[in-house]
């Protein structure tokens, strides 16, 4: 069992780290700039569910392998850059189809289409295993064994704390886009710097990050 003490140290630990803005809250801010709340929740949802592999690869040791591995570092980090341009390309074209009515069936993805999209962000961020593999051993107690599940838990509050601090940046981020929302022009760009967002977020996950 997971002592209550080093629970709570890593839950601080933890929340520190999240409180810096990183490529998962840029993500998450141009997901609803350009999809709004909901989009961004849902986002917000998928890119937390893809960070839970990682958790299991960390608890049954194979994270070490991967995160000790540069190819398999730069191969991740490189599919995760060319899918948050792919989307960011994606939300520039088609900026304008978000400034009809929720009523038209072509105003806005799916829920299953943006917690996927969400998911492929999270689950190709390398650094979601380098982070595991470099924090979570560092509060398991070993003397109390159930190394697994220890590492487990640990990452399952890191989820939690996660997707509680990405919702307030989706909310606010959100709650912007519905002011842009009174005119179509304004909602319009605001898709396109959102698109944008996510371009520059890619270029620089490919440019840097790189192994150490």
């Amino acid at each position: 069992m997971l002592p209550a003490v080093n629970a709570w140290a890593f839950a601080l630990a933890a929340f520190a780290l999240i409180l810096i803005p990183g490529p998962s809250v840029l993500f998450v801010i141009g997901r609803s700039l350009s999809l709004g709340r909901k989009g961004g929740f849902l986002s917000v949802l998928g890119n937390a569910l893809g960070a839970l592999p990682a958790v299991a690869l960390v608890s049954l040791g194979v994270g070490a392998l991967v995160a000790e591995s540069v190819v398999v570092f730069i191969i991740i980090k490189f599919l995760g850059a060319g899918y948050l341009i792919y989307l960011g390309v994606q939300a520039i074209r088609h900026r304008n189809e978000h400034t009809e009515t929720d009523t038209s069936p072509r105003a806005r993805p799916s829920s299953f289409r943006l917690i996927r999209e969400g998911f492929l962000v999270g689950v190709t961020n390398p650094k979601t295993i380098v982070f595991f593999v470099a924090v979570l051993p560092q509060f398991v107690s070993y003397e109390n064994g159930a190394i697994p599940l220890q590492m487990a838990t640990l990452g399952m509050i890191f989820f939690a704390i996660g997707v509680a601090s990405d919702s307030v940046w989706a909310l606010t981020a959100g709650t912007a886009r519905a002011w842009f929302a009174r005119s179509p022009k304004r909602l319009s760009h605001m898709g396109a710097g959102g698109g944008v967002v996510m371009i520059g977020l890619g270029g620089a996950m490919a440019l840097t990050g790189s192994k150490t």
